[in-house]
């Protein structure tokens, strides 16, 4: 069994075929998917999809769409926390590097975010790019009780202990399938077992061989696959590892069906 843990099938690239992409996924294997949130204009069609019992939600403010935020979202995002019980974590949140112009509105809400995420006792989902030391110190400094998932890990070994040592898990995605990617190759080789969990970031993050094509949660099969050979282990080892610590992680059965 297949848990993709990240990927975003609220999206409006998914609504004339979604259903096809869960079946889709399903016949490889892929038994649960985690869909996070990224805007709050998007909250209600993500919630939507947490009704099925094989797809647990997150709700965020993702780093990428910052100018879309507004402060009132921090309330918002508290609310349904409150009344949606069956939402699994706070995110997509986070930090990303690239976008130097909006760092310092980034961390205000990625702060605000880890503070809803310790008082709901909820995991967070952090997307972390080009920010993985000072985001790493950031959560040592909050020390959130459920800990969560750094999202398309893509570091050093070290950058991992330190996410690790705070009791976070990776998420290792379509970047690992790319034989340039030496450094993220090694770094899985030296994981431990339940260190990380298997994601597509659906409909982005496109595997090695299919540049330029919307990525689809069966996809995460093939993630599985490379994974398994860089670390010497069979495909069904990986599988049932990533799976059980993405159960675990966000709280759902490995056993749910549609």
């Amino acid at each position: 069994m297949l848990v993709d843990a990240h990927c975003h099938l609220d999206f409006a690239q998914f609504d004339k075929d979604r259903t096809e992409v869960f079946e889709s996924a399903k016949a490889v294997g892929v038994a649960h998917f985690v869909v996070p949130g990224t805007i709050r204009t998007r909250w209600q069609q993500v919630l939507a999809l947490g009704e099925w019992a094989d797809t647990s939600v997150c709700l965020g403010l993702h780093p990428y769409f910052v100018d879309e935020h507004q402060a009132a979202d921090i309330n918002a995002l508290d609310s349904l926390l409150g009344e949606h019980p069956e939402v699994v974590a706070v995110g997509e949140c986070g930090i990303d590097g690239r976008f130097t112009d909006t760092l310092e509105a980034q961390w205000y809400y990625f702060d605000a975010q880890l503070r809803l995420a310790k008082q709901h006792a909820l995991p967070v989902v952090v997307h972390c790019v080009h920010a993985n030391d000072k985001v790493a110190r950031r959560l040592r400094q909050l020390a959130l009780p459920k800990a969560g998932l750094i999202h398309a890990f893509s570091g050093s070994i070290e950058q991992a202990n330190k996410f690790l040592d705070l009791g976070f898990k990776l998420g290792l995605g379509g970047a690992v399938t790319y034989e340039r990617a030496k450094r993220l190759r090694r770094t899985v080789e030296a994981l431990p077992d339940d260190a990380f969990v298997l994601e597509t970031d659906s409909p982005d993050m496109p595997l090695s061989g299919y540049q330029g094509m919307r990525n689809e949660p069966r996809r995460v099969a093939e993630v599985c696959s490379v994974v398994a050979t860089l670390r010497g282990q069979t495909e069904e080892q990986v599988a049932a590892q990533s799976s059980g610590v993405a159960a675990t992680l966000f709280g759902f059965s490995c056993t749910e069906q549609r």
